[in-house]
């Protein structure tokens, strides 16, 4: 089956085809020559998603899905939530995003800086007909970067009950418990019966 990602996040589309397997052949936006940058202007995860993946489907006209994702920190009231990649704008990147993060939450001790990773997946079938999956993963923000792994605020998200970080864990073991991972899942789940994948 040929299924269409709505991102221009080669890691992003890395861990969804190691999640979708053989069966399910990736294009992403980077398949498409100067696909036009989407805004994001929608208030949720949800919202967000559904503005990529109905920008490809116009496009494409073939079963599509995008997902949003973000980290929730409980101590700023949800933040960043929706603006998670973009955290530390006007010029965003990592790194900058987990010091913006950290100087947030100086004064948080560590019992208080419960977090959650979210993921919302919308798809759209051939018909443009939507299906909404869900994924989340609980932690805890650290005080200092760990591990190598990963992307993101992984060095900074730390696991329940492993004391170690989402970047200090392989991939394999990160798609198992990831909220991509359980979203892109609960998909995978779903394309199998509707399109009778075996």
């Amino acid at each position: 089956m040929k299924l269409w990602a709505a991102t221009k996040n080669s890691n992003k589309a890395r861990e969804i085809r190691q999640i979708l397997g053989d069966k399910i052949e990736i294009s992403t936006l980077l398949d498409v020559p100067n696909f036009p940058e989407i805004a994001e202007t929608g208030n949720t995860f949800e919202e967000n998603a559904l503005i990529k993946v109905q920008t490809l489907w116009n496009y494409v006209r073939e079963p599509a899905f995008a997902d949003d994702s973000g980290l929730e920190v409980d101590a700023l009231k949800g933040a960043p939530g929706v603006h998670s990649s973009r955290f530390s704008a006007p010029e965003p990147s990592d790194s900058k995003n987990i010091d913006k993060l950290f100087a947030e939450l100086k004064d948080v001790p560590a019992a208080k800086r419960t977090a959650r990773f979210r993921c919302v997946i919308v798809f759209l079938d051939e018909n443009g007909s939507p299906r909404t999956f869900e994924g989340t993963l609980e932690g805890l923000i650290g005080f200092e970067r760990k591990g190598t792994n990963g992307f993101g605020y992984d060095p900074v998200f730390i696991l329940p009950g492993k004391n170690r970080t989402l970047a200090e864990i392989s991939a394999g073991e990160k798609n198992l418990i990831s909220h991509r991972g359980k979203a892109v899942e609960a998909l995978f789940q779903f394309l199998k019966v509707r399109y009778n994948i075996t």
